[in-house]
């Protein structure tokens, strides 16, 4: 049964820690959660990022490689026969194998009964001590295209993308009605409090700038939990969690605790983005004649 055009989507998140990589235990425990946030309303669910397993990012193993899926494949069936089920629009992540030595950080979008309607690819990618993405993730070659569904159009991005402007704006240039932001971000846990603290807020702050500078509902879900790793179980990454759902002006319509599975439902008014862009009319005011630079690495 296919939804009836509405200003109002009532959206859902999941955050989740992972203590092992059985991928059918933890697609059945995203489903429960789904499940439970469908029961209260959720049209639109969002899982994190590469929630079928452990983070595997932590060290350089080319034995992990072993844990991506193929395009249709495992994890797609399994997700587009829930979304079907439920009746909802449900955006997923996986580690997607697209060929030998060929592997992406994809975001899939499923809306009802009609499958997948879309894939987004991790478009920046980070390297950094205990994320070491780069040796496992090409980057993304869709660009920032929103995915069209029945509740309307998506601008699906991935974690490190989330630091960026430019591709938030790119997708409500194109279209976007929402952003969403599957994350899995946490603390080295040498960092201090008051560094853990910094960071955390950083992380919020500029998700919620974009939900400003776009007028934009903007989603986040992320990991939690602590996953050790695979070179030193004394040493690992704290996923902080904290995922949360932020109206067209930044305002925080639902927030996740840090250290704890959460869902989250949130209505967003479609419409009141439109509201908003009237009374703020950012996209108006854009000096579009000065901006060339911008695609320039540097100014000097």
């Amino acid at each position: 049964m296919k939804k009836q055009a509405s200003n109002i989507v009532k959206a859902g998140l999941v955050q989740q820690a992972l203590v092992d990589n059985d991928k059918q235990s933890n697609w059945q425990h995203s489903a429960l959660k789904i499940e439970a946030l469908v029961e209260q309303g959720a049209e639109l669910v969002l899982l994190q990022e590469l929630h079928s397993t452990l983070y595997f990012c932590q060290q350089e193993n080319a034995e992990n490689f072993d844990l991506a899926e193929t395009i249709p494949g495992p994890a797609t069936d399994f997700f587009a026969a829930l979304a079907k089920r439920l009746n909802i629009v449900l955006v997923t992540s996986l580690f997607e194998k697209r060929a030998a030595g060929l592997y992406h950080n994809t975001a899939v979008v499923f809306d009802r009964d009609l499958g997948m309607v879309g894939k987004y690819r991790k478009m920046h990618i980070p390297d950094d001590p205990g994320f070491y993405e780069k040796f496992y993730f090409t980057p993304g070659d869709l660009g920032f295209t929103p995915i069209k569904t029945s509740v309307g159009m998506l601008g699906v991005l991935v974690c490190w993308d989330q630091w960026y402007p430019e591709a938030a704006r790119l997708m409500a240039m194109a279209g976007a009605d929402i952003l969403l932001y599957p994350t899995a971000i946490g603390w080295d846990k040498a960092d201090d409090q008051a560094e853990q603290k910094r960071q955390r807020d950083a992380w919020q702050l500029i998700q919620r700038s974009h939900a400003v500078a776009n007028s934009l509902p903007v989603m986040v879900a992320n990991r939690c939990g602590f996953e050790s790793s695979p070179l030193d179980p004394e040493d690992g990454i704290v996923f902080w969690g904290l995922s949360f759902i932020a109206g067209p002006q930044g305002e925080i319509l639902a927030e996740a605790t840090k250290d704890e599975e959460t869902s989250l439902l949130a209505e967003l008014d479609l419409k009141r983005s439109e509201q908003v862009k009237r009374m703020w009319p950012y996209f108006r005011d854009r000096r579009i004649d000065a901006y060339a630079d911008l695609i320039k690495r540097w100014r000097s």
